[in-house]
């Protein structure tokens, strides 16, 4: 068996900021640093946090007045804000700047009088963060059928913005059914969706294609490696998500002449080679990596922890 390698995968610019934010926090603040709900979407990631200091919390209520806390990747609230400076909390926003870009965008149709759009996932941090980014009501969709059902007038302006880890094609069918209903409707394109989920998913579809199987190294709450797989058995190869080399079934690789392998923007390259190093246990003796984009960009770390440091 031979193994083919995604390119791009793994940690994008937004995640290495975050992480980094934290680690930074520690060593200038020391333990404990709190960081609001988990910095990225990787258990890996939490677990080595921890280990080093990092208290980890769903509620702003949890931190003891006057604490340091890491806003997470995800992005946060106007709620969550107020309620963190009303404990006297010093913050740290390591909201993905990209995150941060889609807020801007919200504030502004918001400032211009359109009736809201976000398309994205109930539920999910970064969701809750853009919603709540704004005090006008924000509606928010998943899917085309959703567009349909939405309590918007047709003569009204209307402007929508989309949660970045998304599928491509998805995200797609929404924003035609939105344009449809609403010919003139303000919003990014889907080529303005965050860079590093296109790279990734453009890359597993071309992975998928060349391959008999597609393993995806991901958090099982990890938008952005759901949708990996998604993408991958949409064109063509039965995908599996795996949060360590642990859970690789000798079954899977039955019959299998080539495996891809990818990893979510949030996985770290060591579980990478971990399951590398499994696979090689288990038959598969080639390794070749596709071409692909090569990703240089860099966040700057959040402004708090740069004003510290001066």
């Amino acid at each position: 068996m031979e193994l083919l390698l995604a390119q791009p995968r793994g940690f994008c610019a937004g995640v290495v900021r975050a992480i980094e934010a934290v680690e930074c926090a520690l060593r200038m603040y020391r333990s404990p640093v709190y960081v609001f709900h988990e910095i990225v979407h990787n258990p890996h990631v939490v677990a080595s946090l921890r280990g080093r200091g990092a208290v980890f919390v769903d509620a702003i209520e949890d931190i003891p007045p006057g604490a340091v806390v890491v806003f997470s990747a995800h992005g946060v609230s106007r709620d969550v804000v107020q309620r963190a400076r009303a404990r006297r909390l010093r913050t740290i926003d390591a909201t993905c700047p990209l995150v941060t870009k889609v807020h801007m965008q919200l504030a502004r149709y918001a400032r211009l009088g359109h009736a809201l759009v976000m398309i994205g996932h109930p539920g999910h941090e970064e969701v809750e963060g853009t919603v709540g980014s704004v005090d006008a009501p924000v509606h928010l969709v998943a899917t085309a059928g959703d567009v349909d059902r939405l309590p918007i007038a047709q003569s009204a302006r209307v402007a929508y913005v989309t949660q970045t880890t998304l599928s491509l094609d998805d995200t797609r069918e929404v924003i035609e059914a939105l344009k449809r209903r609403w010919p003139d409707i303000a919003g990014p394109d889907v080529d303005d969706i965050c860079y590093a989920t296109q790279n990734r998913q453009r890359a597993v579809r071309v992975l998928a294609q060349q391959v008999d199987l597609v393993l995806v190294v991901g958090a099982r709450n990890s938008s952005n490696s759901n949708r990996l797989r998604e993408v991958a058995e949409q064109h063509g190869a039965p995908a599996r998500l795996i949060e360590d080399a642990a859970e690789i079934e000798p079954s899977w690789l039955e019959g299998a002449r080539r495996v891809g392998l990818t990893a979510g923007a949030s996985a770290p390259e060591s579980i990478v080679e971990r399951v590398r190093a499994r696979l090689h246990e288990l038959g598969v003796k080639g390794v070749r990596e596709l071409d692909g984009p090569q990703e240089y960009l860099v966040f700057k770390l959040p402004h708090e922890l740069n004003l510290r440091a001066a």
